[in-house]
C-alpha cells in the first residue's frame, strides 16, 4: 500500500480544515488517509483513572465520527485512525514517519495552534523528516467554495532560495502537487546585488551584459529537468531583488498552495526553520508545505 497522508485531528477548526484538506489531497494522489489524535495534551497533565477513560473515549468518538463523514464523501478511499496515548509533538512525529505527508490546523498570523500547544507546532515543524502542511479554518472554507463553484483553485507557489542548487526534496514536492492539481506552478526567486568589488567578476558573460540576466538564466537551467519530467505541469518563474520573504509572500496572495524549504541540518541556536519559512507560515493566506530538505 502506497504511503498515507497523516493529519492530526483535536476537535478545533483549525484541525477539522486539516482534516478536509488532507482528504482531498489524499484523493487527487490516490492515497491512503490516516486520522491521529493524541489524548494526553500536555506533559504535565496527569488525570485520574476516570479521567484519563473520559478522555479516551472522547478522543475515540471524534475519530469514529471524522473517519464516517469522509467515508460517506469518499467511499474509495482507505481510511483509517490512530489514537495514541502520548503528548501531541511524540504522537504526531510517530505516526507519520512513513507518511507522505503530515497536516496540521493552524490559526496563523501567532503561534501555530489547533492540535499544537504552545511552542509544540515549531517542534514538529523542526523535528519532522517528512512535509509539514499547515492549513487554517479560514483560508480552507474559501479553497472549498472556491472548488464547490467549478473555480480555478489557483497555483502553487514554491519558493526557491540556492538557484544554482535547489533542493531537489522541494522541487519533487512541488511539482508533484502542480501536477496532482493540474495547476500551474509558480517558481519564484529572491536574489541580491553582489558586492561592489565583485560585481564586474559576475556579469561577464551575461549576453546583455545583467545580472538580471544571468540570474535568470541559472534559475531556468535548474527548473530544465523537471520540466522534462513533469511537461504536463505548466510552469512560470519570476526573480525579484527583493527579499525572499517579500517574493514568496506576494505570489501566494492568489495561490492554493505554498510550498517553502527547511534545511535539516541548522545550528541549535536560533530558529531551526528559518526565518522565510518562519514569516510564510504566519502570513501567507493559503495553505503552506515546509519540505525538509539537506
Amino acid at each position: 500500500m502506497p504511503s498515507p497522508i497523516v493529519v492530526g485531528l483535536d476537535g478545533s477548526p483549525e484541525s477539522r480544515a486539516a482534516v478536509d484538506w488532507a482528504a482531498r489531497e489524499a484523493q487527487r494522489r490516490g492515497l491512503p488517509l490516516r486520522l491521529v489524535t493524541a489524548w494526553i495534551w500536555r506533559p504535565v497533565d496527569v488525570p485520574s483513572a476516570q479521567e484519563s477513560e473520559a478522555q479516551k473515549q472522547w478522543a475515540r468518538s471524534m475519530l469514529s465520527e471524522a473517519k464516517e463523514s469522509l467515508a460517506a464523501r469518499y467511499p474509495e478511499m482507505p481510511i483509517t485512525v490512530g489514537q495514541v496515548s502520548e503528548v501531541p509533538v511524540t504522537a504526531l512525529l510517530e505516526s507519520a514517519e512513513d507518511a507522505e505527508m503530515l497536516v496540521l490546523g493552524s490559526r496563523g498570523h501567532g503561534a501555530v495552534s489547533g492540535f499544537l500547544l504552545g511552542s509544540v507546532g515549531q517542534h514538529v515543524l523542526a523535528r519532522a523528516s517528512i512535509p509539514v502542511v499547515l492549513v487554517r479554518a479560514e483560508e480552507h472554507r474559501a479553497a472549498e467554495g472556491a472548488e464547490a463553484a467549478g473555480e480555478d483553485g489557483g497555483e502553487v507557489v514554491v519558493g526557491i532560495q540556492d538557484r544554482d542548487q535547489p533542493a531537489e526534496e522541494l522541487l519533487e514536492f512541488a511539482f508533484t502537487a502542480a501536477a496532482a492539481r493540474g495547476a500551474t506552478l509558480r517558481v519564484v526567486h529572491a536574489w541580491s546585488r553582489p558586492p561592489v568589488f565583485a560585481y564586474r567578476a559576475v556579469v561577464t558573460g551575461d549576453e546583455d551584459g545583467s545580472v538580471e540576466a544571468r540570474v535568470e538564466k541559472e534559475l531556468l537551467e535548474a527548473l530544465a529537468p523537471w520540466q522534462e519530467r513533469y511537461p504536463q505541469v505548466e510552469v512560470v518563474h519570476r526573480t525579484d531583488l527583493a527579499t525572499a520573504g517579500q517574493v514568496v509572500l506576494q505570489a501566494a496572495r492568489n495561490a492554493a498552495l505554498v510550498v517553502v524549504g527547511r534545511r535539516t541540518h541548522r545550528p541549535s541556536l536560533g530558529m531551526r526553520i528559518g526565518p522565510v519559512t518562519h514569516g510564510v507560515i504566519h502570513h501567507a493566506p493559503a495553505p503552506v508545505a515546509v519540505v525538509p530538505h539537506d
